[in-house]
């Protein structure tokens, strides 16, 4: 099994490799010419020896084992240290050409432990060569000290130090940035106040900006939004469009850019474009938006969203330069991305909201309205009867009673799908069969045709979510055929498949309107057929197809079955 190749890997790997090559350069140098005093030069030959040896075997360590041993870094630079300081001992002390080699230390303390631990190899670099010079000084077996040679090497050392501190500053916080960005929260709160405090305090912790400025404004809003973030704590308000105008100067429109000093007469801002960073010279905010946060220092960061418009300014921040203007765009464009989906979460539950109010219209209409219409029908029949025909209209009376039953059961049922299922309660389904049964023994009794049934199929076979809508769908196909086409027998076939339900409604009525046979897309181009049902249909992703002529009109009705949703 393969160790992985992660960072601290790739670094202990280029460390090895060139501690390999610093060794055998090294050796193969001393080798041509040999080093002084030569009462040391094979001690040397040794020491380089050992070092290739130690070299070899570190890197057939990472190769083969990787950095399983959480301690080898340290411990191996410790002996990196340890051997040349013994070489600089055994060869000329501080005008040794090994010096050289403490710079390889400082190097890989640089890309191991960053800033930390340039300072701490440094110090006992400078602490080997002082020691050194002081022995070489004052011991009389080695009169010779050369003081100029000692200060150039220390201000050398001292020179590199602080070059590689610097690098590794540079890049543990190009690290720290990666960090944060990385840790960018990915879920969206339901309201915009929590939504821009959530942006403001990561922004502001990605850029260290003591306070924070977002403004923008929603293309299908006439509201400007204006957030300030200061002392950890975010105000968030909805202001007139035109409270403050352009935000920023008109050359500067669009552009990313910082300005340190925005008091000057005069202020110098450095903005990016096309071609590079480019310095612009003039007041780059509106003076109503300066004068109304205090700005005196200012990053701007352009906002392009699908939905959003706007700025975001990091105020107060203490040292800017170019680098700040990259960090900044890619936060920026988090920002914008951020606020655009908030938006179109908003935009979705709308939709959402109102096509679930077109399905309750659908569903009302061919449930509960069809239904009291038969029974304000019947009892206008009952009130005719009452003197002539007492017992039929009570028998009647019972069957509108029955209906409007069943139809307060069908009415709870839409109550309960409104409402939110609590744990443990299983979702209303219902049994089709029955409830088609019983559709067609109400429709018999209501507009008199005769319903027969004949239904190819198991409960398990059609899915749940869609058991309500295929009654719904033929309860409107049966009070059309008996209430419009006047038809005296109505036959209805559904088979379930294995990917898709067909229904057909058939009927011995007037027809439609219109006579032939046409498709669903012919059906909605030219605007014919039942509407309620087209409609319904295609929320379903179905298809409808109807045949009309003078002795009757043929339904043909196709529903995709998803059994996953089962």
């Amino acid at each position: 099994m393969g160790i992985p190749y992660t960072q601290q890997v790739r670094i202990e790997w280029f460390v090895a490799l060139g501690r390999v090559l610093l060794a055998t350069c090294a050796l193969f140098a001393v080798w041509l010419n040999p080093m002084e005093p030569i009462r040391h030069s094979w001690t040397t030959y040794y020491l380089l020896f050992v070092f290739v040896c130690y070299s070899v075997l570190i890197v057939l360590v990472v190769w083969r084992l990787g950095v399983t041993w959480i301690h080898l870094p340290v411990v191996s630079h410790a002996i990196d240290l340890i051997i040349f300081a013994l070489l600089m001992f055994f060869t000329q002390g501080p005008a040794s050409p090994f010096f050289v080699f403490f710079v390889f230390a400082l190097v890989c303390a640089t890309l191991r432990w960053q800033l930390p631990g340039t300072v701490y190899t440094a110090a006992i670099c400078l602490s080997i060569v002082i020691i050194m010079a002081v022995y070489q000084k004052y011991l009389p077996s080695n009169p010779a000290f050369e003081l100029n040679r000692f200060i150039i090497r220390i201000s050398y050392l001292t020179v590199v130090t602080a070059l590689l501190g610097y690098l590794g500053a540079h890049e543990q916080r190009l690290r720290n940035e990666l960090s944060r960005l990385a840790t960018w929260p990915w879920t969206v709160p339901e309201n915009a106040p929590d939504l821009v405090r959530s942006i403001m305090e990561h922004t502001a912790s990605i850029l260290i900006t003591p306070r924070m400025l977002l403004c923008w404004e929603e293309k299908e809003e006439p509201w400007f939004h204006v957030a300030l973030w200061s002392d950890h704590q975010c105000h968030y308000s909805r202001e007139a469009p035109d409270t403050f105008g352009m935000l920023v100067a008109e050359p500067l429109a669009g552009t990313d850019f910082f300005c340190k000093n925005l008091l000057a007469p005069n202020p110098v801002v450095l903005h990016s474009s096309a071609s590079g960073w480019q310095h612009w010279q003039g007041q780059p905010i509106v003076p109503e938006l300066q004068r109304r946060f205090a700005l005196k220092a200012v990053l701007s960061l352009a906002l392009h969203g699908k939905h959003v418009e706007g700025h975001l300014f990091g105020l107060d921040k203490a040292r800017m330069d170019s680098d700040d203007l990259v960090l900044g765009a890619i936060v920026a464009r988090q920002t914008a991305s951020k606020l655009d989906h908030f938006y179109l979460l908003k935009q979705l539950q709308q939709a959402a909201a109102v096509e679930e109010r077109v399905r309750l219209a659908r569903d009302l209409h061919d449930g509960l309205l069809q239904s009291l219409t038969g029974a304000a029908l019947q009892l206008q029949t009952v009130h005719q009867m009452m003197e002539r025909e007492p017992q039929a209209a009570r028998e009647r009376l019972a069957d509108i009673q029955q209906m409007i039953s069943v139809e307060q059961q069908s009415l709870r049922s839409h109550i309960r799908q409104l409402k939110p299922l609590c744990p443990g309660v299983p979702e209303p389904d219902g049994d089709l069969t029955g409830r088609l049964r019983e559709l067609a023994e109400r429709i018999e009794r209501q507009w008199g045709p005769r319903v027969e049934l004949d239904l190819k199929l198991n409960e398990e076979e059609v899915p749940s979510a869609l058991t309500n809508n295929v009654y719904f769908i033929i309860t409107e196909a049966l009070f059309n055929a008996g209430r419009h086409a006047h038809a005296s027998s109505v036959r209805v076939e559904m088979i379930a498949g294995p990917h898709e339900l067909r229904i057909v409604v058939a009927d011995n009525g007037c027809g439609f309107p219109f006579h032939g046979r046409y498709d669903h897309a012919a059906l909605i181009a030219m605007n014919i057929g039942p509407a309620t049902l087209k409609e319904r249909i295609a929320s379903l992703r179905g298809t409808l197809a109807v045949e009309s002529t003078h002795s009757g009109a043929r339904l043909e009705i196709t529903i995709p079955l998803n059994r996953k949703g089962a």
